[in-house]
């Protein structure tokens, strides 16, 4: 695959670029919440969000953030990948999220977890059999009334 780029978005205007792309992932996001959630998760939590560009056109969005609990070590978690619905299967999520391995590899992160949405069957099929990702365990959420 030739005349893609991935480039980290940290402006306001870059932010903005990719947010049709990822609205596909977080529906529920306005482009005003999304803008505001995505600054704050970079200055609090060293969030990293990238876009990935084929020919000009943005095709696949991530974001990541480095931690480190007793559980994994030092990792890095992937909170948002994304690749538009008409570019699925076409392999710009794997290059993406290769691209993501990587950067943990080069930052001294010993692994990269991720959490999937139960009804999304595809997507673990990608994550375990194409990228070759472990399912380690549930996730649990409670939403709190404030």
């Amino acid at each position: 695959m030739k005349g893609y780029k991935i480039i980290e978005m940290k402006t306001d205007s870059d932010i903005r670029s990719v947010f049709p792309v990822m609205q596909e992932l977080r529906p529920h996001l306005s482009e005003q919440s999304y803008v505001e959630l995505v600054q704050e998760a970079v200055s609090v939590d060293r969030y990293h969000l990238y876009g990935l560009w084929n020919d000009g056109v943005l095709v696949a969005a991530a974001g990541f953030k480095p931690m480190t609990t007793l559980y994994y070590g030092r990792f890095v978690w992937v909170c948002d990948l994304v690749t538009t619905a008409g570019a699925r299967s076409s392999g710009w999520g794997s290059i993406l999220l290769q691209f993501i391995e990587g950067w943990a590899e080069r930052n001294g992160f010993t692994s990269i977890a991720l959490s999937s949405g139960l009804t999304r069957q595809r997507a673990h099929k990608f994550y375990e059999k194409h990228m070759q990702y472990d399912k380690v365990s549930a996730v649990f959420r409670k939403q709190l009334d404030t």
